[in-house]
């Protein structure tokens, strides 16, 4: 099987998994998703999602149950629940899988203040699977909880990401 490849598509919304061919790519599977509220920009503490091309640095989560939540990158031993969630108001949840995204474009998203990896850019689950298909993150690419764990699986370290 060749390298598959994620693009992001911040104005539908949507993540698609491609498998390329010489004549052209074949679309695996496709997921909406929820970008920046903020919108796209690479800058430091922006809040946006940042655009162009990105590896999948590192893949934290792996058999972690749904809605299993990470807090710094590390699982926190809760679940989400309504409950949980009316106890803590506020909390940006990262729930069930990270994708941390690396930059590939020095002094677009990758080195000084715009460096992706350093700004904790991920694709991850999140509790607020009804504003999927808006803009709603501060900067990460939210997905369904099912949606990123299946993604995770068919993924590995080191798999491209185009933000556009």
């Amino acid at each position: 099987m060749s390298e598959l490849f994620i693009e992001v598509d911040m104005r539908l919304q949507q993540l698609y998994l491609w498998e390329p061919f010489p004549d052209g790519d074949l679309l695996i599977r496709q997921y909406p998703v929820s970008t920046a509220a903020n919108g796209a920009g690479e800058q430091n503490g922006s809040y946006c999602t940042p655009r162009g091309r990105h590896r999948i640095a590192e893949k934290i989560g792996a058999g972690a149950p749904l809605c299993a939540a990470f807090k710094s990158r590390e699982p926190t031993g809760e679940i989400w629940t309504p409950e949980l969630d009316a106890e803590n108001p506020g909390r940006d949840w990262i729930l069930t899988r990270i994708l941390w995204l690396d930059g590939l474009e020095p002094g677009r998203n990758k080195g000084g203040t715009v460096d992706t990896h350093n700004r904790y850019i991920y694709i991850h689950g999140t509790h607020e699977e009804h504003r999927i298909g808006t803009t709603a993150s501060h900067g990460c690419i939210r997905m369904r909880n099912v949606d990123v764990a299946e993604l995770f699986d068919l993924v590995k370290v080191g798999t491209e990401v185009r933000i556009s």
